[in-house]
């Protein structure tokens, strides 16, 4: 059920291979341990999805960046992840210092260089309905 949503400004699509931000992120939350040692996200149901904006606004527009000096040319990064119940606070927490520092360090070098604001939230809920369809966890699951 681990899902990491990431929704951009389309100005970044040119600037930063996402694909790659993609697979690190997947990567990060394959290793990620509870308390007990045991993975917290199956290998099976762990998927990143990257979305450009169709269309977006951010901030003022970039009135404050141009006034700066910059170009205005804000971005944005939201990453969402969505698991399911019964995970404690404590791995939660590492689990959301593990993505957001492998996204941190893959923006580094845009932060650098433009105004970009990046923001990763963890979210867990009741489900309503959690219909599956895969085949996709037997690879994974031998004991």
């Amino acid at each position: 059920m681990p899902h990491l949503v990431i929704l951009y400004t389309p100005n970044l699509e040119t600037e930063t291979d996402m694909t790659a931000l993609c697979r690190c992120l997947a990567d990060t939350m394959l290793t990620v341990r509870d308390e007990d040692n045991k993975q917290v996200f199956p290998t099976g149901g762990t998927r990143v999805l990257a979305y450009p904006a169709a269309h977006f606004a951010v901030a003022d527009g970039g009135t404050a960046g141009r006034a700066a000096g910059g170009n205005g040319d804000y971005a944005f990064v939201y990453l969402n992840v969505r698991m399911g119940r019964g995970r404690s606070d404590a791995t939660k927490k590492s689990a959301g210092d593990a993505l957001m520092a492998v996204a941190q360090a893959h923006f580094e070098p845009l932060h650098q260089q433009r105004h970009l604001g990046l923001t990763l939230q963890i979210d867990e809920g009741q489900e309503v309905f959690d219909g599956k369809y895969s085949n996709l966890h037997p690879l994974f699951n031998k004991a």
